[in-house]
């Protein structure tokens, strides 16, 4: 049994509806740094920066960072189920992961805690630096979608189809995606209404 640590409308979306395409039985723990009680308590003892998603396997090994996670599931799961199993194919999923974690998860960061980046930071600054930080991470999402879009396989989504699909929804993205990429933007509503993925996305955001 695996425990998941995440919490509704983030992230560990992701890790759960690729959990449910594996087919491995997991526990989920409702936990967010912003949000007090035991989930966060017990997410703090094991992950100390209090991020989420968080997977504690079997064995009680902790794993962090969403692109880990979903590769270590893949190598886990059947043969070609979540990671590629050509050689090509497969290093190009693996790209595709660590961008999105590189590039539009640091994005996010710096978007939901600006403070953290500028010593003063008042309002004025804080805006302007989501301002420009957002046009940044539209800007990897355009890049993201001429890369990739090319091969997203929407009817039989992996490790790199349900990232994308989670990760491009929360950051609030999937606007300028329908309007600048709208083939793209057409795949990723395709993963959502995969037979499996659908009731993670429904739970996630109702």
């Amino acid at each position: 049994m695996l425990t998941l640590y995440g919490t509704k409308g983030s992230g560990s979306a992701a890790i759960e509806a690729a959990l449910v395409r594996a087919g491995f039985a997991y526990t989920c723990v409702d936990a967010a740094s912003w949000n007090p009680g035991p989930g966060r308590d017990a997410l703090l003892q094991v992950n100390p920066l209090g991020q989420i998603p968080t997977l504690v396997l079997a064995d009680g090994t902790v794993m962090t960072e969403s692109a880990a996670i979903l590769i270590h599931l893949g190598l886990c799961a059947a043969p070609g189920l979540l990671l590629p199993q050509e050689a090509g194919a497969r290093a190009r999923a693996l790209r595709g992961l660590v961008y999105i974690a590189a590039n539009c998860y640091a994005a996010i960061s710096v978007i939901d805690y600006p403070e953290r980046w500028c010593e003063p930071c008042d309002d004025d600054m804080k805006a302007r630096i989501r301002a420009g930080t957002r046009a940044r991470l539209h800007e990897h999402w355009r890049v993201f979608a001429d890369e990739f879009g090319i091969g997203f396989d929407a009817g039989a989504p992996g490790a790199l189809e349900l990232l994308a699909v989670v990760v491009s929804k929360w950051s609030g993205s999937r606007t300028m995606l329908q309007a600048e990429r709208p083939a793209f933007h057409a795949q990723l509503l395709r993963v959502e209404q995969h037979p499996d993925v659908a009731p993670v996305m429904q739970r996630h955001w109702p």
